[in-house]
């Protein structure tokens, strides 16, 4: 997420009531998380595990649970709560503003784009031309789409990432104030979910076709011309390549790559990055060829366990 406007690293600390190392004048230009973070932004970081991957990474000011030393070129927030910290910057920069009509006067839609009844069109979003919105299709706050998009009913566009830190009195949500951009000639099944990003963008790419009931989680990029069948469940800030296909009921873990022109078969379960140009199935996934060979063996094992058994009478 950029900000509408420059600020300094006082400004930040003045606005959270925390700490700070470094120049107060140090531009603060935006916040991210870690996987999309360029220089200028924010990342936030609370648990000693991670942090030499913040403070290494491409953000320039680390908002953090620790003094630590600070590296050349960076400044630091210290906070005694960096994921409170983080989510208090999001609300005073995309705070959730109520809407009181079904589509907002802040939304742009080409006039060659049809609306069918019961839509909701959230603030800000862009909606290009020759699009087709069916009924009941809801798009949050920001969205961005492009021109000859068609979304059929009941899909929603830009909820929450489902992304949560476990405290004693129970889950803390992480605020999300990032959102859904889908491209050109995108089509998008009924009943589908695509989550806005935390502070990113989750990305549909131009010419992808989504069947019906499919879920896309936060801050995932989908290339061009993929294909997606139903029921297929991708987690989090996933990157899937362009001419992927992904057949029904495929379950994909959060933060891995799937490669151009891969191939996975229904039914699969997608626990680690896999490389393009191939075909996969099972779970967990691995190329078809060899996990066809594991289940020719395994059917093989009650005839080797007869044999034992006769060698052993």
């Amino acid at each position: 997420m950029k900000f509408p406007s420059k600020f300094s690293l006082k400004d930040i600390a003045n606005l959270i009531q925390c700490e700070y190392v470094g120049d107060p004048n140090f531009e603060v230009l935006g916040m991210n998380e870690i996987h999309v973070v360029e220089a200028g932004d924010i990342v936030f970081v609370d648990h000693p595990k991670y942090y030499n991957k913040a403070l290494e990474s491409a953000a320039t000011i680390v908002l953090i649970n620790k003094k630590v030393d600070c590296p050349g070129g960076k400044a630091l927030l210290i906070s005694d709560d960096p994921f409170r910290d983080f989510n208090k910057l999001t609300d005073h920069l995309k705070p959730f503003q109520p809407s009181k009509t079904s589509i907002a006067p802040s939304a742009k839609i080409a006039e060659s784009s049809v609306i069918q009844p019961n839509c909701f069109i959230g603030h800000n979003v862009v909606i290009g031309e020759h699009c087709v919105i069916h009924s009941n299709v809801s798009i949050y706050d920001d969205a961005v789409i492009g021109d000859h998009v068609t979304i059929h009913s009941g899909t929603v566009l830009g909820a929450n990432a489902f992304y949560y830190k476990k405290r004693p009195e129970g889950y803390d949500r992480l605020k999300s104030g990032g959102r859904v951009v889908i491209k050109n000639h995108v089509d998008i099944g009924a009943a589908c979910t695509i989550d806005r990003g935390v502070s990113g963008d989750t990305i549909i790419g131009e010419g992808s076709k989504l069947d019906n009931q499919i879920q896309i989680g936060h801050d995932t990029v989908l290339g061009k011309k993929c294909l997606i069948a139903s029921q297929v469940g991708i987690a989090g800030c996933v990157v899937i390549e362009d001419e992927v296909t992904i057949w029904g009921q495929v379950g994909c873990t959060s933060g891995i790559t799937i490669g151009e022109k891969a191939v996975v078969q229904a039914q699969s379960g997608i626990s680690k990055s896999l490389e393009g140009g191939k075909v996969y199935f099972g779970y967990p996934a691995e190329e078809v060829r060899v996990k066809l060979r594991e289940l020719a063996a395994i059917k093989q094992i009650p005839k080797i366990l007869d044999i034992l058994k006769l060698k052993k009478l």
